[in-house]
């Protein structure tokens, strides 16, 4: 028997789209694999393995899922979940993946992508994150949201958006929160300053990595307030960056008041009061 060498060895799923691979360069043209490729396609089972009991949990309880994709850019994610979960689904099945960005050229080839993959389950708006809240494009229930490095406050919108529409799962990982460390720079006053927490923020560069670490923090609170679980992990070696904060949220019915104190607490002790209505949104 021919043994197969460690170089010729690929992760390639049965089934899976060649040409949605090539097309988002996980296989070159030729459809062949090279070192680039197999990190890209490690990435993509990574983020996936988080996802996929998700999706499974919701179609096991609703025999459908709906899932939107916020700060989509090339919906690469869209694609690969559509490829790998929604494909499978019986053709009559009312499952689908909404893609929401601001570029208009990017939505245009992800509808022209889709339909010349027969992705039929897909669709691709024009809307900013905010704007999908209260579009009727969408329904007004969705079980998934995902928002993958949606920029500082798009974060909160895509957070705010799950809400209203009553998602069962979120999968968020933000990046560029610059709303709070400029609150923090705001902030220091004599009030703040008499707060021996206010070191945390004191120098430039703490004042934005502060800023950043507790913006999620204060997003997490927000979301066990809300009646969310929440599980806070790392997605290893994602291009975007070296590291990468992943929150997952699964909606549990039961609000967390002690973590809606603890988030007015913070607020406060930070001098961040003005953005409470950003964190008590309902």
């Amino acid at each position: 028997m021919k043994s197969v060498k460690p170089q010729e060895k690929h992760e390639i799923r049965p089934g899976q789209s060649l040409e949605l691979l090539k097309e988002l360069h996980i296989l070159t043209r030729d459809g062949k694999m090279n070192q680039d490729s197999r990190r890209k396609l490690k990435q993509v089972y990574h983020l996936y393995q988080f996802i996929e009991p998700l999706l499974a949990q919701v179609q096991a309880q609703n025999g459908q899922v709906s899932l939107v994709d916020h700060g989509a850019g090339k919906s690469y994610l869209g694609f690969i979940l559509y490829d790998l979960f929604f494909k499978a689904l019986a053709e009559d099945n009312a499952s689908h993946i909404y893609g929401i960005e601001t570029r208009d050229e990017l939505v245009i080839k992800s509808r022209q992508l889709a339909a010349h993959l027969g992705f039929k389950g897909m669709s691709f708006l024009n809307l900013s994150v905010a704007d999908s809240t209260i579009s009727h494009a969408l329904p007004e229930k969705i079980d998934v949201v995902t928002a993958l490095h949606a920029c500082n406050t798009a974060t909160d919108d895509a957070i705010e958006f799950a809400l209203k529409k009553q998602a069962k799962f979120m999968v968020l990982v933000p990046c560029c929160q610059a709303e709070v460390a400029a609150e923090l720079r705001k902030s220091k006053s004599e009030a703040v300053r008499n707060n021996a927490l206010s070191e945390m923020w004191r120098h430039p560069i703490h004042t934005r990595e502060f800023g950043s670490q507790i913006t999620n923090v204060l997003r997490c609170l927000q979301l066990e307030s809300h009646g969310y679980t929440v599980r806070v992990t790392e997605l290893v070696g994602w291009e975007h960056s070296m590291k990468n904060e992943l929150i997952i949220a699964e909606y549990k019915g039961v609000p967390n008041q002690k973590s809606a104190v603890r988030l007015k607490n913070i607020l406060q002790s930070t001098g961040l009061e003005n953005l409470q209505p950003r964190f008590f949104t309902t």
